[in-house]
Parts: structure tokens; C-alpha cells; sequence
């Protein structure tokens, strides 16, 4: 029996068009992935991927591994900015077997999980990247769809039955059906991102902790087994890159338990960005999906941005391969924007935006008296089956497309 569709073009091989391809290719659904780059981007970033992501990654095959190369993170708290003492906190290990399955959240950096998933694809499914073509437009009608690509061969068309945008942030795909637009907020906070080698173990603090002050806030969080830590600081709004720079060793001083010197950490890198809560005004038009970061974006505080990414993609999976085992037709691509959206504007955005607030707050000293996740968190330090409850709350960014399959 033939298939309805032929072939699907991933636009972006960042992480979730990475884990789509795997997913499609598993499936037996052929696809070619299109890389602006001429490689991966090597960018050590912090990657702890959340429990709601966790069934896309063991689908794909790779979770497993994922744990293998880097870690199972468990503990989450919060610490007043004086004394680094503690607030209160969540110990995610009660995710360990949850019907058999383990659902902890996973780490490994961003660039070595890409690669892993990388090698997955060209090895395990023989599949298909093309380096070096950067795509500035897209096009279809009732019987395909296209990309134009600047490629080192000169301008080409390249032809597909959908063309899906994974291509992050500043996605052409997305700008080729919506031009700027992109509703939303950018935050007036500047945001630093630097990874450190420095001996956080000695002060107590374990796998992410987030430290609360209205100008000094960071998270802290652990992100390889030999003690690579992951530390996002706030910044005064105006300053260059090269005042950044020169600041990073005093807000180090001021921020970071035992005030350390230069001479008392190893940093490894460090890069400024700003923040946004953006979503675009549907995640489809006709043969052209948005998914990831090209769909929607929010602030990094609680990983709410490459987890809802990936659950992008699982859904996405779901909504093709109906379509290609004949028992979804193209309407549930129509319901995958919906869904998708819907989940953003009532878990990812408002979330994040809560996690962010938490941290940077004017009041950090009146905080546990007035917000109730820290309440409950509270309530929850002694009782397992209620910090559980709580984790698995955020399972409500998922959704069952295949629930709208034909039944035969």
C-alpha cells in the first residue's frame, strides 16, 4: 500500500529537528535535514531536559544514552542571596520508577546531546543532511512544498510534501510566512550565561540551585559529572559586551558562596543574551510547520524552552505518522497548531515567566510568605508522593494526538 506523502524537509539541525528526524526516520517516513552551518553548533550550552520531554527521547532511542554520557539530575531549590542558605526545595529522584519507567530529568550539554542524536540519524536510519544550505524563502502549492536555499553550489529548490522550521529563534521559516511578526516581550533584563569548573560541593550545593535578589540573581546548576556548572546571571540593562566582560570576576565576588577570585575557578566561556516570551500566530500554513524555538520562546529559568521543544516534536511525530499510516488525514496538522499553542499560552509561557519573576523579584526576603509553589514546595520537603504530584503537574504541556486517529 502506498503512503499519502513522499518525503519531509527539517529545516534547522539544532536539537528538536534533530530528535524529528530520528523520530520520522524510525518510522520509516523519509526526510532531509538543511543546515545553514557548516557544522553543528558547538556551543557547550546547559541542557537539563525536563520529565515531559523524557517519552520523546526514549521513542527516539536515545535516552538511554543520553544518561549514559551525562547525568540524572535530581535535586531543585532555592537560597536567599546573603547566606546561600537554604529556602526550600524539590528532590526529583521520586521520578526514578514511576510505573517502570524512570522520568528524572536528563543532562547532557547541548552540543554533545546534538551530536549523539547526529550520529543516531546518519548511522542507525542512513539519514540525509545537507551542510551549508541556508534557506531565505519557502513556497508551495496544493501538491508540495519548497525551500529556496543559498547552497555552495549557488541558489537552489529544494522540494518536499512539508517543510518544517526547527530553525530556532531567528527562523527564516517562520519569517517567510510571517515576516517580523512574532507576538510577544522581550525582558528588560540582561541575561549572562557563563559554564565555570568551581567547587560548589564544599558550600552544599548539589545538581541547580536559584538564588534570589533583584540584581543578583543566577541559577546555579551542574551539568556534567565533573562539575562543568552551568551559572546564568542577571546584568544591568545597557552595558557592552566588553563591560560584561570585564564585570564577570566582581559579580562572581559578590554572587557566588565563598566570594571567589579569578584564581579560584576556571571559566570556560561565557556569552550574553536577552530573553523572550514570543509565540508565533499558528504553527502551520498549509505544507509549512513551525516547531521549537521557531514556534514560540520563553526565558531559560526551569527549562521550560527546550522541553516544550521537544514535546513540540513528539506531537508533531504523532500528527505525520497518522498521516503516513493512513490514519490521520492533514486536518491534525491543523490541531497540532492549535494544541501546540494552546499549551504554550497555558503552561510554558505563564511557567517560565512565574520561574523567572521568582528569582528576580524586588521582595526575595517575603517570597515564601506570598507564593504558593514555594508554599507547596514547602509542604512537600517531607512527603514523596506530593512532590511527585508536583512534578508530574507539568506533564500538562503534553498532549495525545493520536487519540484523534481513525479508529479501524
Amino acid at each position: 500500500m502506498g503512503h499519502p506523502f513522499e518525503k519531509v524537509i527539517i529545516v534547522g539541525a539544532g536539537p528538536s529537528g534533530l530528535l524529528l528526524a530520528i523520530l520520522l526516520s524510525k518510522h520509516g517516513i523519509p526526510v532531509e535535514i538543511l543546515e545553514a552551518s557548516h557544522e553543528l553548533d558547538k556551543q557547550p550550552r546547559a541542557a537539563i531536559y525536563g520529565s515531559a520531554a523524557i517519552p520523546d527521547l526514549r521513542r527516539a532511542g536515545v535516552i538511554d544514552e543520553v544518561r549514559r554520557r551525562g547525568m540524572s539530575p535530581t535535586s531543585v531549590c532555592w537560597r536567599r542571596f546573603e547566606d546561600h542558605s537554604w529556602i526550600t526545595g524539590m528532590d526529583a529522584s521520586v521520578l526514578a520508577d514511576i510505573d517502570g519507567e524512570d522520568y528524572r530529568m536528563a543532562c547532557l550539554v547541548l552540543d554533545q546531546l546534538d551530536q549523539l542524536m547526529l550520529d543516531e540519524f546518519l548511522t542507525k536510519y542512513n539519514g540525509q543532511i545537507s551542510w551549508k544550505h541556508r534557506v531565505t524563502g519557502t513556497g508551495q502549492d496544493e501538491k508540495q512544498a519548497w525551500v529556496d536555499v543559498d547552497t555552495p553550489e549557488g541558489k537552489k529548490k529544494i522540494y518536499g510534501d512539508y517543510i518544517i522550521g526547527c530553525d530556532g529563534a531567528t527562523s527564516q521559516v517562520r519569517k517567510s510566512l510571517f515576516g517580523d511578526e512574532y507576538p510577544g516581550f522581550t525582558w528588560e533584563k540582561q541575561i549572562v550565561a557563563t559554564n565555570v569548573y568551581y567547587d560548589f560541593d564544599k558550600f552544599g550545593f548539589k545538581d541547580s540551585s536559584f538564588i534570589l535578589h533583584p540584581d543578583h540573581f543566577y541559577m546555579a546548576a551542574r551539568i556534567t559529572a565533573d562539575g562543568l556548572y552551568r551559572v546564568t546571571y542577571g546584568e544591568s540593562p545597557g552595558l557592552t559586551w566588553e563591560q560584561m566582560k570585564e564585570r564577570q570576576p566582581w559579580k562572581y565576588a559578590i554572587m557566588l558562596p565563598g566570594r571567589p577570585k579569578p584564581g579560584d575557578y576556571k571559566l570556560i566561556n561565557m556569552s550574553p543574551y536577552r530573553m523572550h516570551q514570543r509565540c508565533a500566530p499558528s504553527f502551520r500554513v498549509g505544507r509549512i510547520l513551525l516547531a521549537a524555538d521557531a514556534a514560540h520562546l520563553c526565558n531559560p529559568w526551569g527549562g521550560m524552552g527546550i522541553t516544550g521543544g521537544f514535546v513540540d516534536v513528539g506531537g508533531l511525530y504523532d500528527c505525520l505518522a497518522g498521516i503516513w499510516d493512513g490514519k490521520a488525514d492533514e486536518s491534525i496538522l491543523d490541531l497540532y497548531s492549535e494544541k501546540r499553542i494552546e499549551k504554550w499560552k497555558t503552561v510554558i509561557d505563564p511557567v517560565s515567566q512565574d520561574n523567572f519573576r521568582r528569582v528576580s523579584g524586588d521582595d526575595p526576603d517575603t517570597l515564601l510568605d506570598r507564593d504558593p509553589v514555594m508554599q507547596a514546595c514547602k509542604k512537600a520537603e517531607n512527603d514523596p508522593e506530593m512532590q511527585k504530584d508536583m512534578y508530574l503537574s507539568l506533564f500538562e504541556m503534553r498532549y495525545d494526538f493520536t487519540q484523534h486517529y481513525k479508529t479501524s
